[in-house]
C-alpha cells in the first residue's frame, strides 16, 4: 500500500470512529428547560425533538441556531445551549398574552397588538376574557377581527394598561353602551367609557390592594385627575 493511500485510509479510519463517537456519545438524554409560565414544558421538549428529527445533543444545539425553532404558541423565542454531552439547557421567552376571546367553545388569545396568537379549549388562569365582541371568523398571526375600529382601539388600551401596570383581571366587558366593565376576584369594576381611562387604571391597583377579600361593585365611571375618587359598594 502506497504512502498515500495509507494516508487515506488513517483519515477514513479517523473519520469513522470520529463518527460512531460523535454519534453514540452526544445522545441527548435530558432538556432542562426554564422560563416557562403559560406554555407546558413537555411542549418545549416535543417540539425540540420532533424539529429537530435527532436525539444528538450537538445536532440539536446547531440546528437551532441555524434555524430556531418558531412553532411553539406563546413562545417569542427560545435559547439552547449544551450542559453535557447528554445534556442541554432550553430558556423560554414567551409572548405576552393581554387576553382572550371565546369563540366557538375556544379561548382566541392575542397580544397587545391584537394579534392572535393561538386558540386552546383550555382557559389559562390569569388571562383576561372579553366579553361583548363578536365576529364570524379568524387567522392566526392576523388582528382580531373587529369592524368597530374604536371599539378594537378600547380593547388595546385597557389591554395595554392592565400590562404596564402588572394587574389581573378575571375578564373585561363592554355594554351595549360602550361603557367598560372589569371583574377582579368578586369585584366588579366599572369605568364607564373609557375617557379617563389612563388615570383610572394607573390607580387602580392600590385601590383594589385596600379592598382585598371583599366582594361588590367599584364605581369609577368619574374618577380623573381632577376627582380622584371612588365609591365601593359591598355585596351583603
Amino acid at each position: 500500500m502506497s504512502k498515500a493511500k495509507k494516508i487515506i485510509f488513517l483519515f477514513l479510519l479517523v473519520f469513522v470512529v470520529g463518527s460512531i463517537f460523535y454519534l453514540t456519545t452526544f445522545k441527548l438524554k435530558e432538556v432542562q428547560v426554564s422560563g416557562c409560565e403559560t406554555v407546558e414544558e413537555q411542549d418545549v421538549i416535543d417540539a425540540i425533538y420532533n424539529y429537530t428529527k435527532s436525539d444528538n445533543t450537538m445536532l440539536v444545539f446547531l440546528k437551532s441556531k441555524v434555524k430556531p425553532i418558531d412553532s411553539i404558541p406563546f413562545v417569542a423565542k427560545m435559547e439552547i445551549e449544551i450542559l453535557s454531552k447528554n445534556k442541554i439547557s432550553v430558556v423560554v421567552y414567551e409572548k405576552s398574552i393581554a387576553g382572550c376571546v371565546e369563540y366557538m367553545n375556544q379561548f382566541i388569545y392575542f397580544d397587545k397588538d391584537g394579534v392572535i396568537l393561538d386558540a386552546k379549549y383550555k382557559r389559562i388562569p390569569g388571562i383576561p376574557c372579553i366579553d361583548g365582541l363578536t365576529f364570524d371568523q379568524w387567522e392566526m398571526g392576523q388582528k382580531l377581527p373587529i369592524e368597530d375600529k374604536g371599539r378594537f382601539q378600547s380593547i388595546l388600551s385597557v389591554t395595554q394598561l392592565l400590562d404596564k401596570y402588572e394587574l389581573e383581571m378575571d375578564s373585561i366587558k363592554f355594554t351595549a353602551e360602550n361603557e367598560i366593565i372589569l371583574t377582579h376576584e368578586g369585584i366588579t369594576i366599572l369605568l364607564g367609557e373609557g375617557e379617563y381611562l389612563a388615570i383610572q387604571i394607573m390607580n387602580l391597583g392600590s385601590i383594589l390592594e385596600g379592598l382585598e377579600g371583599m366582594e361588590g361593585t367599584l364605581y369609577m365611571k368619574d374618577f380623573c385627575s381632577e376627582n380622584a375618587t371612588a365609591s365601593f359598594s359591598r355585596k351583603k
